[in-house]
């Protein structure tokens, strides 16, 4: 194990010192025509002044890192969730009248990325020129040692069944998956991801107390970690000797660590609910299990594909994550039920969130994908046909992704 684990640490280093080198190199290189117009509302978001009301986004150092939401774990990491210089939206009442007090933006995130990177920032900014730039560089570190973490869960998930071989294929995968920069950036993929992915490993060891507290940590990281309670559920279920009568209350106790995504949401629910609930509905236009909003706008999503070149692309690609996601979760799904339920949850309440985006991002929390992948990928030809396109496809969205261009 001490070999496969040094391949893997080595792996993932070069692929993150190849990953933040080639992103400064293309901005040092290349510059593209502004705005954005992929979609609608991009054009007024990526002009050239787009960001002169983002200060957390104009930070020089590091600035190929961070996009987007990059600016609201950075903010919620220096000066919490109430930050005066984030832009902010207006809360509704509940009768649908225009609330008396602003609301931060912030409130749409979870609280443990920024933290996190708080804690790791401190001893930073001995060697960096700003506190924004202390808390970039710990937003970077975060998220790739988190990466690293679910590189090693995966493959410990992968080799008991597959081999040491397809379980290496599948963390290189998940590395060079087109959107797997974001495990480098100041993002919440990377520790999403370690947690979650570590949360399974363990329970595939059978170890659920480890296992639920890492699943709650997840669900602070990002809501859809709830669904981590399906493979606990089924890693409970499968260690249950249920023959032995007179330990069916220790069993039915331990059954309630099976409960600890769930608790873990309703803490943080009992908390930031209600903000949340406003910047979500009133900003983002998103919202959980918006099924008939949701397929409303994937139908205009795909009619509106003929429009232009880059919408075509867009969309196409939002099309293809959906149908690579779900493909993978149910060719796994008989050998690894667990992980398989948990992406194909992870895939649904993405899907039905009301905005038809953002879905080759967010099916790589699913690992089936890259068990599937992973397991084609034995055929040699696949193997670097698809690692081709998949670096090619890395390349392409880490460089808009550098320019502050809309990747989803």
């Amino acid at each position: 194990m001490r070999q496969q684990l040094t391949t893997l640490i080595l792996l993932w280093a070069a692929w993150l010192v190849t990953l933040i080198a080639f992103q400064n190199v293309v901005t040092a290189r290349l510059e593209p025509q502004r705005p954005d117009t992929v979609l609608n509302w991009t054009t007024s978001e990526t002009g050239p002044t787009s960001h002169h009301d983002k200060p957390y986004l104009t930070e020089p150092f590091m600035n190929e890192q961070v996009a987007w939401d990059s600016e609201f774990y950075l903010s919620i990491a220096l000066r919490g969730y109430d930050d005066p210089t984030v832009r902010t939206t207006t809360a509704v009442n509940e009768d649908d009248s225009p609330g008396q007090e602003p609301v931060s933006l912030n409130y749409a995130f979870y609280p443990m990325y920024p933290w996190v990177i708080r804690i790791v920032s401190y001893p930073l900014r001995l060697v960096t020129p700003t506190p924004v730039a202390s808390l970039t560089l710990a937003g970077v570190l975060v998220s790739a040692l988190g990466a690293l973490a679910a590189m090693i869960a995966l493959f410990d998930i992968v080799r008991q069944r597959e081999g040491d071989d397809s379980a290496t294929r599948a963390a290189f995968y998940m590395l060079i998956f087109p959107t797997g920069f974001f495990l480098a950036m100041v993002y919440t993929e990377g520790l999403f991801m370690g947690l979650a992915f570590a949360s399974l490993a363990l329970m595939q060891r059978k170890h659920l107390l480890w296992a639920g507290i890492l699943a709650a940590f997840a669900v602070w990281t990002r809501a859809v970690g709830i669904a981590l309670i399906f493979p606990l559920a089924i890693a409970w279920w499968q260690s249950v000797d249920w023959s032995d009568r007179e330990r069916l209350l220790p069993i039915a106790a331990r059954g309630l660590l099976v409960l600890m995504p769930v608790a873990a949401f309703a803490i943080w629910w009992l908390i930031f609910h209600e903000p949340f609930k406003h910047v979500e509905n009133s900003f983002f236009g998103r919202s959980a299990l918006a099924i008939e909003e949701s397929l409303a706008g994937w139908h205009d999503a795909f009619t509106s594909m003929s429009l232009a070149s880059e919408r075509l692309v867009y969309y196409a690609l939002e099309f293809a994550a959906v149908i690579l996601g779900v493909t993978a979760c149910l060719v796994t799904l008989r050998p690894y039920p667990g992980l398989s339920l948990f992406g194909l949850a992870v895939i649904v309440i993405s899907f039905t969130s009301g905005v038809p985006q953002g879905m080759p991002r967010y099916i790589m929390v699913a690992p089936s994908v890259y068990i599937m992948l992973a397991l084609l990928g034995r055929n040699k030809i696949f193997d670097r046909a698809w690692s081709l396109a998949s670096a090619l496809g890395l390349g392409l969205l880490s460089s808009l992704f550098a320019f502050d261009f809309w990747v989803g």
